[in-house]
């Protein structure tokens, strides 16, 4: 008899949207680094976010913890929209969040304004 729901071989359906900003980082990689850590209220599907810090080392992480504005809006947003990754290649730098399956992936207005928000302060460093 066969199963009629079998696991998946091979590669899986999670797809991750990453926001490259075009800036040459040089050596310094440190100052580019950086990530948000959620102070939240709740637990499991009831969690929600009360407060953003970023944690990193260098000039964009005092900047993005300096924007009261932005950490308001990303604390509007549930607790995987709100974790959000800053890291630099050599020649940019790529702003990502979490990994969606094919039926959650999407990215929101009020996201992308977050998204855009952040690159403005990588541009600026």
């Amino acid at each position: 008899m066969q199963d009629p729901n079998p696991l998946p071989w091979g590669a899986l359906d999670r797809f991750q949207a990453q926001f490259i900003v075009r800036k040459a980082t040089g050596t310094s990689y440190n100052n580019y680094v950086a990530k948000t850590k959620l102070i939240t209220k709740g637990n499991f599907a009831s969690k929600t976010v009360v407060s953003v810090e970023w944690v990193g080392s260098g000039n964009l992480t005092s900047k993005l913890n300096a924007d009261a504005e932005l950490n308001e809006m990303i604390s509007k947003q549930s607790v995987k929209d709100a974790t959000i990754y800053v890291e630099p290649t050599e020649v940019a730098v790529r702003i990502r969040g979490k990994w969606d399956d094919h039926i959650a992936f999407g990215i929101t207005k009020e996201l992308f304004e977050i998204y855009d928000r952040i690159a403005g302060h990588i541009k600026s460093v």
